[in-house]
């Protein structure tokens, strides 16, 4: 059985998308394309039209995120219990503290990011655009 890598978190927000994916973008260095609901003659009136109905956030290649506004007259679907996590080793650990400290601004945090039961170091918060995020960095693994 193959797996498809061609997975990738796909946000909703209310009148946010574009915020949320401009913060990620320069954060993950990656490059956005965005698309208004005014580009394909939807909306019923100028902000609305201004909404992004796809945004596509891609680095290296691959699309890291994707994300859309709601339309008001649309329901919002709930929040899910899904967070985006970020992980890897100790080589990794001034990018994912960077990442960490960028994504704390404005957030509220659930676990501050520190020591683990597990030898890792740990964290979760929200984002200040209502992204849940998990932050883990391996600890040195024994040599044996």
């Amino acid at each position: 059985m193959s797996v498809n890598r061609n997975l990738s978190p796909y946000l909703g927000f209310r009148d946010s998308a574009r915020a949320a994916l401009e913060f990620y973008a320069g954060l993950f260095s990656g490059e956005l394309e965005l698309t208004t609901f005014g580009e394909f003659g939807m909306g019923e009136d100028e902000a609305e039209r201004a909404l992004i109905m796809h945004g596509q956030l891609t680095v290296d290649g691959e699309a890291l995120l994707m994300a859309s506004d709601t339309p008001k007259e649309m329901e919002l679907p709930p929040a899910s219990s899904t967070r985006l996590a970020l992980f890897g080793g100790p080589e990794d650990e001034a990018r994912l503290r960077g990442y960490w400290a960028a994504l704390s601004e404005g957030s509220t945090i659930e676990m501050p990011l520190e020591l683990a039961p597990w030898g890792d170091a740990f964290g979760q918060l929200t984002d200040r655009f209502g992204t849940p995020w998990f932050v883990n960095i391996a600890g040195e693994q024994p040599q044996g």
